[in-house]
């Protein structure tokens, strides 16, 4: 695959190119968070799915969410995880993003949006080689998936000032030294100006 975003003149062809958002819901966004708050994450993720939407690119809407916590991973660790609480709605894309027309909703059991889910068969069908990543853990869950994305072989532009993490530590490693390794670190600004 060619990447359709060149450095010479930047340009992301709507028709080839997905926004992926990552875990905007209601019992994520509202957490602690750096270096970006939860809220100001929504506000540029808004901003890349207006453009994305007034564009006619595919948008997919990444939530975590579980049937019963039997479907979930519970590997043994060094760090004692607690089992976390499920409140109502909890799962559900939070309201500034929610009723976004047409967008697909993928919803996954662990870190990864890729597997066990549909997303690598819908970008396929729709001809989809570029994805942009944004969305909240830069370092848990937009940097699984990104991972997952560059093995399925698509091109990738991560939001920089569209995620954030639980410490500003994580996410200034994952921009700094994975995400240049596998893609091209944005800023919201710059991927709205080269959608064409």
């Amino acid at each position: 695959m060619e990447s359709n975003l060149t450095k010479e003149r930047e340009q992301l062809k709507a028709e080839k190119t997905a926004l992926v958002v990552i875990d905007l819901q209601n019992g994520i966004v509202h957490g602690q968070r750096a270096p970006y708050t939860g809220e100001e994450v929504v506000r540029s993720a808004s901003k890349l799915v207006d453009a994305f939407t007034e564009k006619g690119a595919f948008v997919v809407f990444v939530k975590v969410s579980t049937v019963d916590g039997k479907d979930m991973l519970k590997p043994a660790t060094d760090i004692n995880v607690s089992q976390p609480q499920f409140p109502q709605g909890w799962d559900r894309i939070v309201p500034e993003l929610a009723d976004t027309p047409q967008a697909h909703l993928v919803t996954k059991r662990q870190w990864g949006a890729f597997f066990g889910t549909d997303l690598d068969l819908q970008l396929r069908r729709r001809g989809v080689d570029t994805i942009v990543l944004c969305g909240i853990s830069t370092s848990v869950g937009v940097d699984t998936t990104a991972r997952e994305a560059y093995q399925h072989g698509y091109h990738q532009v991560f939001v920089e000032d569209a995620m954030t993490a639980s410490t500003k530590e994580e996410h200034d490693y994952v921009c700094k030294y994975i995400f240049p390794k596998i893609g091209k670190i944005r800023t919201s600004e710059e991927v709205v100006a080269a959608l064409k």
